[in-house]
């Protein structure tokens, strides 16, 4: 059995398989028929840092997973899909290798969620750069409610406390499987999420 095989397997074994995000030989298949070789060994390396961040503390994963995909190349969604403003699943962002912020910010958030970070502490914050004047997203993560967000940032190699980036004003938050709660309840919760939630079940790549 392959070194990746039994990657693989470690993984499946500790993670539930109902989570939004897994890796598995069939997508891997898809991924390296989709996006070729590179990208294969791209989504391998990715599942050995998994392996290897399982066991860690919250801040080592979200420094791991941070450092992992701010390595993805910058690039507009207009270039990249031909679409103004398109939500990328992690495994269409890691199969092309780029994409814009808001496809970093919803891969970090999907494995650190894997990975076993309590999704409540996560959120996609919407920002404005002062340094590049215009809207921008990050991820943040709270220890507590009442905790100062770290945030990770494509822009920004290094996790900092948000009092440390006064770079970013922040517009606003938004948690995921808030989102999620309130369309189970049959309420539309946010047009570009609820699009990525059904790409994410369709393992779109």
């Amino acid at each position: 059995m392959s070194k990746v095989k039994m990657l693989f397997l470690l993984l499946l074994a500790v993670t539930i398989l109902s989570s939004d995000f897994y890796l598995d030989d069939e997508i891997m298949l898809k991924i390296e028929k989709e996006h070729g070789s590179y990208a294969k060994k791209r989504f391998e390396l990715l599942s050995e840092l998994m392996v290897s961040l399982k066991d860690k503390s919250d801040l080592e994963k979200l420094e791991g997973v941070n450092q992992f995909f701010n390595e993805v190349r910058y690039s507009s969604d207009e270039k990249v899909y031909g679409q103004k403003d398109y939500w990328a699943t992690p495994w269409e962002f890691l199969g092309r290798d780029k994409g814009d912020c808001e496809d970093y910010v919803i891969s970090k958030y999907f494995i650190l969620k894997y990975l076993g970070v309590d999704y409540s502490k996560l959120y996609f914050t919407y920002v404005r750069s002062t340094k590049f004047k215009e809207p921008h997203m990050v991820l943040t993560y709270f220890e507590t409610p009442k905790s100062e967000p770290l945030i990770l940032d494509n822009n920004n190699r290094k996790i900092f406390p948000a009092s440390q980036r006064e770079d970013l004003t922040p517009i606003y938050n938004f948690n995921g499987d808030v989102l999620n709660r309130i369309g189970e309840a049959g309420e539309k919760s946010h047009k570009k999420w609820d699009e990525l939630k059904l790409n994410m079940q369709r393992k779109k790549i």
